[in-house]
């Protein structure tokens, strides 16, 4: 995935990567959200803001972390235009990013949280092929779930460019699952329409199309990048497929809900400790 003419040796690319790497690292753990490092990466190299991400998930491995799926950002025309690009971006959700079974949301875990209603994909077959369409993905799909992706950034004030999110993990948080779920059989992700309420107020609508045009698009988008980067999506991950509607702040103490037709209603109440960075938000 080549995205600039950047000459940089290997060898100093690895070490800007993992430069960016050590400074977003550091943010997560003084709760402090750091600069953006697009001064490292620039503002177009998509390849090395993927290094930086890789250098990230390689680190949370070798702790004990366990991936689980994907999660697909920037399948808003509108989020595009803003950040200059003309297509989606993923990140990777780690086992522990899932709080769907906590009573609370850990604010204290989070530094600068949005929240955002989505489609939740659950593969029940690999998509490794080289051949991929629309069709092998829907056949892929054990089903559907409604989710709330708690979306953050350790870049402070959200001040991003293509190159911070892809690096950043895509700007990941942590996710809530919703009880009830569907095959595509029972329901057309195309045709889904969602209401997001903050503490029962109406704070964002939306619809499947507002999804790269179909949640399914944005799946296709995604298996066929993460082959082409060598680690196609499995069986049994979970992929959350896109914002439905315009994200939301999600501070300490509030409750977030999202309805989605024919998937039902995902809850996720946040608890009212914070982190360092809300407090001083």
């Amino acid at each position: 995935m080549t995205t600039s003419s950047n000459t940089t040796s290997a060898a100093d690319r690895t070490r800007i990567a993992g430069a960016a790497a050590d400074r977003l690292i550091e943010a997560t753990r003084s709760s402090t959200p750091c600069g953006p490092v697009r001064d490292l990466l620039g503002e177009t190299d998509i390849d090395l803001a993927y290094a930086v991400q890789q250098q990230l998930t390689d680190r949370r491995l070798v702790e004990g972390a366990r991936i689980v799926g994907r999660k697909i950002g920037l399948t808003s025309p509108a989020v595009q235009q803003q950040l200059g690009v003309d297509r989606p971006d993923f990140g990777v959700l780690f086992e522990d990013m899932d709080v769907t079974a906590l009573d609370e949301v850990p604010s204290e875990r989070l530094l600068q949280p949005k929240a955002e209603a989505e489609i939740a994909f659950v593969l029940s077959a690999d998509l490794d092929s080289d051949d991929l369409d629309l069709a092998t993905v829907r056949a892929a799909v054990g089903h559907a779930v409604a989710a709330l992706e708690i979306v953050d950034s350790r870049v402070a004030g959200w001040d991003i460019k293509i190159t911070d999110t892809v690096a950043d993990n895509a700007s990941s948080g942590l996710y809530v699952l919703g009880s009830q779920t569907l095959t595509l059989d029972e329901f057309e992700p195309i045709d889904a329409t969602m209401r997001m309420y903050v503490d029962d107020e109406l704070v964002s609508e939306g619809n499947g199309a507002a999804c790269l045009g179909d949640p399914l698009n944005a799946l296709l988008w995604l298996a066929r990048t993460a082959r082409e980067f060598g680690q196609p999506l499995r069986a049994g991950q979970v992929v959350l497929s896109g914002a439905l509607g315009p994200m939301v702040p999600a501070p300490p103490g509030v409750t977030v809900r999202a309805e989605i037709s024919s998937l039902g209603t995902v809850t996720a109440r946040f608890s009212s400790e914070s982190s360092t960075a809300q407090e001083n938000s």
